[in-house]
């Protein structure tokens, strides 16, 4: 079993303390003499425990040709084995109730915040710019969105939308905004939505020439009209809105999906409005777990990148659990004291 390492960084400070404490740390080293063979390291200091398959060349750190630098490097390499945490894009303005609908509602986001913020690492979300937001959105629309007052929040959500789907063609990622987005055309909104937070990342992405393919998995409640009208006609994207009303045949659903899914990157359209206690009625915490899991098992198939940004989801008490669950199965750890 995997242990989640809170601090990461702090193995830097343990490694550079003395040679001595670093022998104390690795307690174990399996491998062949001359060619690297998969060891163990079995380690416990300061209460930080970890189990973790490493790749090392040497029985020992004495005879190590490449000594504590190489070990520490190996162990810096193998953090993502040992639980690294995951990055979740974020802003303090997400908080703010920029409107009268259930997305906006105060709380909302705090109650997700509340639950992983032990477990990721959060990256300060960044606009989208003007040309990213054009690219998608009609000028009417956009204006239209500038009346409401909410323009600047909704272009943070699309930025921070950008930079989950970046993250994500390196490590799974989470997009931890608002308002949400799959609901937005190019020229019209509606849902709670804006601006179409997973068309502007992915465009963004395919513009810069960093994928050729993409899916989206929506497992909102809802069905995003968004996504589809924008991104459906698009010649490198799949959209797919699970509609499966079993709890069941919603998973083989989404597991047929995955198997035969060969794209560049994966995008998750995450809403959690499906949940046994939410809207919907239906998925488990448990399941939003599996989900993540089989997105970032095809990922890996396919050799590309993942990521999921939020959307729906309105019962703050379960909430904050059922994205933990997502980011579990996206980041293939147990993420759990």
């Amino acid at each position: 079993m995997y242990h989640l390492i809170k601090k990461p960084e702090l193995l830097d400070d343990i490694l550079q303390e003395t040679e001595e404490l670093i022998k104390i740390f690795v307690t174990s080293i399996k491998t062949a003499e001359k060619e690297p063979r998969l060891g163990v390291i079995e380690c416990s200091v300061f209460g930080i425990c970890f189990h973790s398959a490493l790749d090392v060349r040497c029985s020992s750190l004495e005879t190590s040709p490449y000594g504590i630098n190489a070990t520490r490097e190996c162990l810096r390499n193998n953090l993502a084995l040992m639980g690294g945490d995951m990055k979740v894009i974020f802003h303090h303005d997400f908080y703010k109730v920029y409107a009268g609908d259930p997305a906006a509602s105060a709380g909302r986001i705090e109650a997700i915040v509340e639950v992983i913020e032990p477990w990721v690492d959060f990256v300060a979300a960044q606009p989208a710019s003007d040309a990213d937001i054009a690219a998608v959105h009609s000028k009417p629309h956009i204006e239209w969105v500038k009346r409401t007052g909410v323009y600047r929040v909704a272009a943070l959500a699309a930025g921070g939308a950008i930079q989950a789907a970046t993250l994500g063609l390196e490590e799974p990622c989470f997009g931890l905004i608002r308002p949400p987005g799959h609901h937005a055309s190019s020229r019209d909104a509606w849902g709670f939505c804006y601006f179409n937070n997973m068309a502007i990342a992915l465009e963004h992405l395919n513009k810069n020439q960093k994928i050729k393919s993409a899916y989206v998995l929506d497992i909102d409640l809802h069905f995003g009209d968004g996504n589809v009208n924008i991104l459906e006609p698009k010649d490198y994207v799949t959209v797919h809105n699970v509609s499966a009303g079993d709890r069941y045949e919603y998973i083989e659903e989404v597991r047929e999906e995955m198997e035969q899914c060969k794209v560049d990157i994966i995008g998750i359209s995450a809403g959690f409005d499906n949940h046994e206690n939410d809207w919907g009625g239906t998925l488990t915490t448990d399941d939003y777990q599996e989900i993540g899991r089989m997105v970032r098992e095809a990922a890996r198939r396919c050799m590309g990148g993942c990521f999921a940004i939020l959307e729906g989801g309105y019962n703050h008490r379960v909430l904050g659990h059922n994205v933990m669950a997502l980011l579990k199965g996206l980041s293939g750890e147990k993420m759990s004291k």
